[in-house]
């Protein structure tokens, strides 16, 4: 490196560390580092200008040549360690006592003024350490403060000295109090000052949200409108193809080329179809359900395909699960998708694993739906991407993209979630989480009857627990939920343990904010 990038570095390195040391000092550091100052050249003068003896003045010169030294070491440690600040100071109070005392000492005579530098001393760590320290403070400054007097008691009168002492108590009790209150306050200010940037973070992020949905939601009506005319369009141009295809006048490089026409046909009939499906979907309408009753019913449709393909099916159904509330029919849907994408993961053959059971999440108890292939998995670098709309890894555009999508969007509309276990080489299990609530909590106070939000007189708004879920609310809209804040009072509250229904129902258990 050359002179002047070696300067440049070592200036960068000197600006950081100037933040770093600006970072956690403030005004009453900086009134330290003046009065040193001052107390320096106060000094100075003061050997200069008083007409001291000799003897007098060389105990005055190298008291302050004293404090001037470690004073210069202190600063250098603050500078390079930011962190030691507090440490410094209780180091330098001791030495600042002692500089004291040797200024007294200095000049035998209890008129002296030096003896004040004890008050300001006290004053202004009680103002910085409080209380505590200032008391240890005050009573140090006496002891030391007597100490260098020794000498001098037997001619000073003991109520002149008793008033002296005193005063270093009478100033340390008040400005202390006062202290440690001032303290309480600017804390309570930090936190407030967070709470409400936090709260600025969080509408800036809602209005995001709102207006990515408000997006979002046009251009789905856009795109099913489009969908529907081109899905049209695309049926009779379809019609007309197979007429023209049972011409028998038609050359076989002809009815190749119509075979190929009619099955690109197909083919975006089917995406269009899905597409439709997406932007289209109906809300799902929960009814208490077994949760093996949409598994038995896709199972068997398979059985066929995976006979042909080598494919075995293992079926679970775990005994004595209690009713979910499901939409049965979009359940079968969001099967669908996965038996399908299951089975042209196994191209060689393979094993199908279809089974329910139940799992405990956030203390909400939820019951799942399992299907798992021994495929050879999924690419651990496009997993993060699969429930994207559009998004497909099949060849040669054989798939839509919407599948995943459409299933993410059927378990939203239940309240539950859909997680994936991925074993590179080994296969892929897809488990379908849908929250449950128990009969005997349909029929106890729901979170919004608790809260009072009004959810139930104000159906223009959304939340995700109601009108379902009102016992196990922050599993469903609240911040430990899969999916978004959707709840008005999770938004506000943001923390499920601070919440005084979550601790009703739950007692407060942490685990919720994990």
């Amino acid at each position: 490196m050359s002179p002047s990038e070696v300067f440049e570095t070592q200036r960068n390195a000197l600006k950081q560390q100037w933040k770093a040391v600006s970072a956690v000092t403030s005004e009453v550091d900086i009134t330290f580092l003046v009065l040193r100052v001052v107390s320096f050249f106060a000094g100075i003068g003061w050997l200069f200008l008083v007409p001291y003896s000799v003897s007098e003045k060389a105990i005055l010169f190298k008291t302050l040549i004293g404090f001037s030294l470690y004073s210069i070491l202190c600063y250098c440690v603050i500078f390079f360690r930011p962190v030691w600040l507090k440490k410094v100071y209780i180091a330098s109070f001791f030495c600042d006592i002692i500089f004291l005392a040797n200024l007294v000492y200095s000049e035998r005579s209890f008129e002296n003024s030096f003896f004040l530098g004890f008050y300001l001393l006290v004053c202004l760590h009680t103002i910085y350490f409080g209380l505590r320290f200032g008391l240890l403070a005050a009573t140090l400054s006496a002891f030391f403060y007597l100490l260098s007097i020794t000498s001098l008691l037997d001619y000073i009168n003991w109520t002149d000295l008793v008033v002296r002492v005193a005063f270093l108590y009478f100033i340390t009790v008040p400005l202390g109090l006062l202290s440690e209150q001032a303290n309480r306050d600017k804390k309570k200010v930090d936190y407030l000052n967070r709470e409400l940037a936090h709260s600025q973070e969080n509408i800036k992020l809602v209005q995001q949200k709102l207006i990515e949905m408000e997006k979002l939601s046009a251009l789905g009506r856009l795109t099913a409108d489009v969908a529907n005319e081109m899905r049209n369009s695309l049926m009779a141009v379809g019609g007309l193809v197979q007429k023209i295809q049972k011409n028998s006048a038609l050359g076989d490089e002809e009815q190749e080329s119509v075979a190929i026409i009619i099955n690109e046909i197909v083919r975006n009939e089917k995406i269009l179809a899905a597409t439709l499906d997406y932007c289209n979907m109906a809300e799902a309408e929960l009814k208490r359900e077994e949760i093996s009753k949409p598994l038995r019913a896709v199972s068997p449709r398979y059985r066929a395909l995976c006979q042909e393909r080598n494919i075995a099916v293992e079926e679970y159904y775990a005994a004595g699960l209690p009713r979910a509330k499901i939409d049965s029919g979009q359940i079968q849907q969001a099967l669908d998708i996965l038996v399908c994408n299951a089975i042209e993961a196994m191209p060689e053959g393979g094993v199908l694993s279809m089974s329910t059971g139940h799992a405990s999440i956030h203390n909400t108890p939820y019951l799942t739906i399992s299907i798992r292939d021994t495929g050879k998995g999924i690419d651990p670098n496009i997993i993060q991407f699969i429930f994207e709309p559009l998004f497909t890894t099949k060849k040669g555009g054989l798939g839509t993209g919407l599948g995943l999508s459409i299933l993410k969007k059927i378990m939203e509309g239940h309240r539950g979630f859909v997680s994936v276990k991925n074993d590179v080489g080994r296969g892929a299990e897809f488990l379908l989480h849908f929250p449950f609530q128990s009969e005997e909590q349909d029929k106890m106070t729901p979170c919004w009857e608790y809260l009072g939000c009004g959810i139930e007189t104000e159906l223009s708004r959304h939340c995700s627990a109601y009108p379902h879920f009102g016992r196990i609310c922050w599993a469903t809209s609240g911040p430990v939920s899969q999916n978004r804040i959707n709840a008005m009072c999770a938004s506000k509250i943001e923390t499920c343990p601070e919440c005084s229904f979550y601790k009703t129902v739950n007692n407060c258990l942490p685990s919720c904010s994990k």
